[in-house]
C-alpha cells in the first residue's frame, strides 16, 4: 500500500468510533541494507494533539479507514532521533535508480506485510527530474524499495542509531544482553531512544536490579509507558521493587485498565499462584465455537505459553470473569471441527489453582500433570487469571539466574566471535 494514500485516512476502534486521523507513517532503519520496518503511525486527534500508534495494534489497512484495537496511549508525540517519517523526511527527497545516474525525486513510498502485525517499505515510486523549460512533468517508476538510493537516507549511520537498526531484529534476550554489557550511563543512554516495546521487552530479560535502574532513569510519564508495555505480572514484579511512593506515582501515570491489572497483582504474595500470574488469558463464553477458539490464539500478541489453552467461563470475560467452567487445550481444538462449541470439549481433569497456592506446590503441580499454563481461581470459583510455565521457572530458579544466564550468553557469543576470527586468519 502506497503511504500517500493512507495520509488522512481515518483511524477507528474496533468499535467503530472514530478516534483521529492518519498523518504520517514512522519507520526505522536496519542494518545490512534490509528495508526500514514501519514501527506505527503518526495520528492526529482532535485539537491537533498527535500520538503514536504502534503497528502491533492495527488489526486492518484499507482504502477507507485504519482499525485498531487496544488501549490507546494518549500521549504526545516525541520524535526520537532514530525515527523517520515518511512523509514529512522522504517524500520530494533527492534519489537515484542504483543502476542510473539521471536524477529523481522521491514521489511516494510502499509498504507491505511480512507477518501478522508486522510491516516494512518494500518499493519506491521516483519521479524524474526535469528542467522547467521541458514543461512536462518527468515520468513516475516504481521499484523495489533496494533499487533505488534516497538523498541522506542512505549515508552511513553510527553510534546509537547503528545499534538501534542491529537491535531491530533482535530477540528480547540478546537485547537485554547488550544492554547487560553496557556501562549503566551507556544502558541509560540506549534505553531512552529505544521504542517502548522493544524496551519493555528488553526489561523482562534483565536482572532485577538493572531493571529498577533503568525504570527509575527514566522520565516519570515514559516510565509509566514502558510499564504498560510489559506483561503485567512481570509490571508487577518491577514495581514491588521499587519504593513505595515512586511505585504509586508511576501507577497513577499508568492508563487505568493497565494500572488496575497490576495493582490487582500487588495484592498477593509473592511465591503464590496469584502473585506468578497473568490476568490476561484467553478467555471465551461457553457458545463460543472452535473456529472463535482458534481465532483468538492466533493473536500474535500471545506468547506460545498463553496460546496452548483457552478457559471457559460465564458472563463477564475479563478477570475476574464469572464463573469458571473449564479449560481446553490448544492440540485439541486442531482436531475437532470448525463449527464444535468449545464448551463439549472441557478438561475435566485440569484442577484450578487457587490465588493462595505456594510455589513449592504450583511446580509440583506442572511437574505432575506436564503443563504449560494452568488457571487460577478464587473461592467463588471465578477466573483470576493464568500462571503459565515461565512464571513458575522465573521463580524457582536462583534470583541472580537472569545475570548469569545473560553473562553465559555473552561469554559464548565472544568465544565463537574469537573462532571465527581465528578461522579467516588461517584462511589467509
Amino acid at each position: 500500500m502506497f503511504i500517500s494514500r493512507l495520509k488522512n485516512l481515518p483511524v477507528l476502534d474496533v468499535a467503530g468510533d472514530q478516534l483521529g486521523r492518519v498523518r504520517d507513517v514512522i519507520v526505522q532503519r536496519r542494518v545490512d541494507g534490509r528495508p526500514p520496518r514501519v514501527k506505527g503511525l503518526l495520528v492526529e486527534l482532535f485539537a491537533r494533539h498527535r500520538i503514536f500508534i504502534s503497528m502491533a495494534r492495527v488489526r486492518n489497512v484499507d482504502p477507507t479507514q485504519i482499525v485498531i484495537s487496544g488501549v490507546l496511549n494518549t500521549r504526545r508525540f516525541e520524535r526520537r532521533d532514530s525515527e523517520i517519517l515518511v512523509i514529512d523526511d522522504l517524500f520530494d527527497q533527492s534519489a537515484q535508480r542504483t543502476d542510473q545516474q539521471t536524477p529523481a525525486v522521491v514521489f511516494d513510498v510502499a509498504m507491505q506485510t511480512t507477518r501478522v502485525h508486522e510491516w516494512e517499505l518494500s518499493e519506491v515510486a521516483i519521479r524524474e527530474s526535469r528542467p522547467r523549460a521541458f514543461g512536462r512533468r518527468g515520468h513516475v517508476t516504481i521499484l523495489d524499495w533496494d533499487e533505488v538510493r534516497i538523498s541522506g537516507f542512505d549515508a552511513t549511520f553510527q553510534g546509537t542509531d547503528h545499534l538501534l537498526a542491529e537491535f531491530e531484529d533482535m530477540k528480547a534476550a540478546d537485547v537485554a544482553r547488550e544492554l547487560h554489557n553496557m556501562t549503566p550511563e551507556r544502558r541509560a543512554e540506549v534505553a531512552a531512544a529505544l521504542d517502548d516495546v522493544k524496551l519493555a521487552d528488553a526489561l523482562e530479560e534483565l536482572p532485577e536490579e538493572e531493571q529498577v535502574q533503568l525504570i527509575q532513569g527514566l522520565d516519570p510519564e515514559r516510565a509509566a509507558d514502558v510499564l504498560e508495555e510489559m506483561d503485567p505480572d512481570d509490571a508487577a514484579d518491577l514495581i514491588g521493587e521499587l519504593a513505595p511512593e515512586v511505585a504509586e506515582r508511576l501507577l497513577n501515570r499508568m492508563e487505568p485498565e493497565e494500572a488496575k491489572d497490576v495493582r490487582r497483582l500487588l495484592i498477593y504474595e509473592d511465591f503464590t499462584a496469584g502473585g506468578m500470574m497473568t490476568p490476561e488469558p484467553v478467555i471465551l463464553a461457553p457458545d463460543a465455537t472452535v473456529a472463535e477458539a482458534l481465532a483468538k490464539v492466533r493473536d500474535a500478541e500471545l506468547t506460545p505459553a498463553l496460546a496452548c489453552m483457552v478457559y471457559v467461563c460465564r458472563s463477564p470475560l475479563e478477570t475476574p470473569t464469572g464463573r469458571y467452567v473449564g479449560g481446553v487445550h490448544f492440540q485439541r481444538l486442531l482436531r475437532e471441527p470448525p463449527s464444535t462449541l468449545v464448551s463439549a470439549l472441557l478438561d475435566s481433569d485440569l484442577e484450578p489453582l487457587q490465588a493462595e497456592t505456594k510455589l513449592h506446590v504450583v511446580s509440583r503441580y506442572f511437574a505432575t500433570y506436564n503443563l504449560v499454563n494452568a488457571p487460577v481461581l478464587d473461592a467463588d470459583r471465578r477466573l483470576l487469571g493464568a500462571v503459565t510455565v515461565d512464571d513458575v521457572l522465573d521463580h524457582v530458579l536462583p534470583p541472580d539466574w537472569r545475570g548469569t544466564q545473560l553473562d553465559a550468553l555473552s561469554a559464548q557469543t565472544n568465544l565463537g566471535s574469537r573462532r571465527s576470527r581465528g578461522r579467516s586468519v588461517s584462511r589467509g
